[in-house]
């Protein structure tokens, strides 16, 4: 199923959006004029990766620094150490549209343990 995120012009480059499903993810509109989906929770700790800082293909998380490659998710540097996930983005008559990655989200331990019922 493909998702409308919002119109592209509505999205600056250099900008981020947070699409609010369970786990949200982010649409970031690169500099370059590429259009990326990731999940927007970073994986080492529960923090918003919309909010974090665009560079080129990478954003870095705003709590810890770890970078993450929007193409393929993957993580630089600790403290994170695991990818994050990667969803299919389309534009279509000037519309965004992401495709939710049907694997299954790598959520930082204190979410993953609150899913599971037990303390954060």
């Amino acid at each position: 199923m493909m998702i409308p995120v919002c119109r592209l012009v509505d999205l600056p480059r250099g900008e981020a959006f947070r699409l609010d499903v369970d786990p949200p993810v982010s649409v970031f509109h690169t500099d370059g004029g590429e259009v990326y989906a990731i999940d927007d929770t970073c994986t080492h700790q529960d923090a918003s990766l919309a909010d974090g800082w665009l560079e080129g293909r990478e954003v870095e998380c705003p709590l810890h620094s770890s970078k993450f490659d929007l193409r393929t998710g993957a993580v630089d540097a600790p403290p994170a150490k695991r990818p994050v996930r990667t969803h299919q983005v389309f534009v279509e008559d000037g519309m965004v549209y992401v495709q939710l990655s049907t694997d299954a989200p790598n959520l930082p331990p204190c979410i993953a343990a609150r899913l599971a019922g037990g303390l954060a």
